[in-house]
């Protein structure tokens, strides 16, 4: 995870003004209420760091007590609603029923009155004081932690782990509590944060009217009530309450983004460093680094790696991947789950999520020369601004799941207009058009009535359709299909292939195909990658994959396509498969990955991890005893 300047920045300042708020009965400080008539308005000094008020006030030690009553108010409230609220809304979205109507027509009630306005009735009515102004604010913001519990637990009430709870005989208070609670509780730690914040926002105002802190106790709030009618007399009287009220709140915010990453179960790891601030501030973009390109290639992967952080420590996720990709060339990458296919797709198009994972070793070249013979430049070296103008524009990548790729409450017509303005600067007259030619040219039937539509009207291959449309809007010269047919059934499947084909044909675009379905590469692709444990252990073009394979593991992958006799042949062929299961990336063999699973194995595959040896031109395995076996 990368934290910024502004969060660094953030916590400092909050740690300070909490601290200074905490020690201010103990801090060798003016009295806050103490007046010195004589020195209205006195300047900064040794003795006054910011001065006096109108009334000769110390403004530094009203502010740090101001600091004290605001944040004391605001956590108190917090706490009081969460502590409410949460229950409310565990209550609500675990039963169901007439006690989800019960516990939330209330909370309902309360959020249809604006809270200003509901504050300034209430207090009017009861009267002003710190007492009243925390219970006013911890009822106002019951109804958002419970509302948001209650979301969150109907997302997770019916989960198997819920189910197991519940079978092994626990009763619903212990469900509640100790399993639900605790898998809810990212939402609800960052709706503190924005809690806190808006606690101290409306503290400040009611003060400020005159129906929050009373004086002579100091608040923000009434600090800038008092200077205001002087701020022609004394700017800076009203300038330093409103400079920590607005630096406060804006601090709480920003850890309260950083706080939603943290909790985000994909960044509860170890911290990756910021990258510098001269590559982020810089106003031109850096330039790749380039090389020659005599052999005219559109990717050149070389000797990458991915490492992934996660909470149980990190992983190699690829490792040492090298692939080349032609123009016009389909590369096909197979291996079970695991293999690390997605992932090397996913560092190509620096599409990981930058807080957990980085490229650690290699290099990634790519040639924008439409010839193909210009210099490959280096791309594993750009920060995100710079690589922006690549994916999509030179590289697009198509997904497996289309329905969780596109938007369900936009149209099919508007997502393409967004693809499409991202990488053309095209007039708002033309983009209905495009749109239309876009779908048209992926074969979607009447796409005049279909950019009107929204993706849950559309079926599985017309998504699939759809997401392609916006992948080829920036022309892409790089393909990568991360297994785009895998949802789809066999009639659709087909379709889709013809489709791809077809695009590559007359783009003359270089596809990455990433697939565990044999029968698909060997319709579809030129060259093979197998893939296993994060490695590539063997390559070859498909003729010689299929016929003649020279590592244990893609012998096995071929055995374990079901096998069609001739016509009129009731011949039972046994269906075969590789034992065992992939090791987990915690736990890899030392020597050969597949050394555990092989049929083949032999001491001296546990010794060291194999190198790539080349069998014949561009065939390479990964296997110590390719000459000794027959596959």
């Amino acid at each position: 995870m990368r934290i910024s300047l502004s969060s660094y920045f953030a916590a400092v300042f909050l740690l300070a003004i909490v601290s200074l708020a905490v020690l201010a009965p103990v801090l060798p400080m003016k009295d806050p209420v103490v007046m010195d008539v004589l020195k209205r308005f006195a300047g900064p000094s040794s003795a006054n760091w910011l001065g006096n008020d109108a009334f000769g006030r110390d403004v530094f030690a009203r502010i740090v007590h101001g600091a004290r009553a605001s944040l004391s108010v605001a956590v108190l409230a917090a706490l009081a609603s969460a502590a409410v609220g949460v229950v409310v809304g565990l209550i609500a979205g675990y039963f169901r029923g007439w006690i989800e109507l019960a516990a939330l027509r209330p909370m309902d009630i309360i959020l249809s009155f604006p809270p200003m306005l509901l504050a300034l009735l209430t207090v009017a009515l009861v009267g002003p004081g710190t007492v009243t102004l925390t219970l006013l604010l911890s009822i106002l913001f019951v109804p958002t932690y419970a509302r948001i519990t209650y979301g969150e637990t109907l997302s997770v009430r019916n989960l198997e782990y819920v189910d197991a709870a519940r079978a092994l005989g626990h009763g619903h208070a212990r469900i509640m509590f100790r399993t639900v609670l605790p898998n809810v509780a990212g939402p609800v730690f960052v709706q503190f944060s924005l809690v806190v914040a808006a606690c101290i926002v409306l503290e400040s105002g009611l003060s400020f009217l005159g129906l929050g802190v009373t004086p002579p106790n100091s608040s923000w709030g009434l600090m800038i009530r008092d200077a205001r009618p002087h701020m022609g007399q004394n700017p800076m009287g009203l300038i330093w309450p409103c400079l920590a009220l607005v630096l406060t709140v804006w601090s709480v915010n920003r850890l309260c983004d950083q706080l939603r990453d943290v909790l985000d179960p994909r960044g509860a790891v170890k911290l990756l460093p910021a990258p510098g601030l001269l590559r982020r501030w810089a106003r031109a973009l850096p330039q790749p680094e380039r090389r020659d390109n005599p052999e005219g290639r559109l990717l050149d992967v070389d000797n990458i790696s991915t490492e992934i952080r996660t909470a149980r420590g990190t992983i190699n996720a690829v490792d040492g991947v090298s692939l080349v990709v032609n123009p016009g060339e389909v590369i096909a990458l197979v291996g079970e789950s695991g293999s690390g296919k997605s992932v090397t797709g996913f560092s190509i198009m620096q599409l990981l999520p930058y807080r957990i994972s980085r490229v650690t070793g290699g290099s990634i070249h790519y040639s924008r020369d439409p010839e193909g013979h210009g210099p490959l430049e280096r791309l594993d070296r750009l920060p995100p601004e710079s690589y922006r103008q690549y994916r999509g524009n030179e590289i697009a990548m198509v997904f497996q799941e289309p329905m969780a790729c596109l938007n369900p409450v936009y149209t099919v017509g508007r997502q393409l207009a967004e693809a499409i303005r991202a990488h053309d600067a095209c007039p708002t007259a033309e983009l209905r058009k495009r749109s239309i030619a876009a779908l048209a040219d992926v074969g979607i039937p009447d796409p005049a009535r279909r950019i009107e539509e929204y993706p849950h009207q559309l079926s599985g291959g017309m998504r699939q359709r759809v997401a392609l449309a916006i992948a080829l809007c920036g022309n892409p010269r790089l393909l990568i299909a991360d297994e785009p047919t895998t949802a789809l059934d066999v009639t659709v499947q087909a379709q889709i292939l013809e489709l791809l084909d077809r695009i590559r044909r007359e783009r003359n675009i270089g596809l990455i195909f990433i697939t565990h379905d044999l029968g698909v590469v060997a319709q579809l692709a030129d060259r093979v990658v197998v893939m296993y444990c994060g490695q590539v252990v063997e390559d070859g073009s498909v003729e010689e994959i299929f016929y003649h394979p020279r590592h244990p593991y893609t012998r096995g992958l071929l055995d374990s396509v079901p096998k069609h006799g001739e016509l009129g042949d009731k011949t039972e062929k046994r269906l075969l498969s590789i034992r065992g299961t992939v090791p987990s990336p915690f736990d890899l063999p030392s020597g050969c990955r597949y050394a555990p699973r092989c049929d083949f194995a032999r001491p001296a595959c546990d010794k060291g991890v194999p190198v790539l040896e080349t069998v014949e031109g561009r065939h390479t395995t990964r296997c110590r005893r390719w000459k000794d076996i027959a596959l």
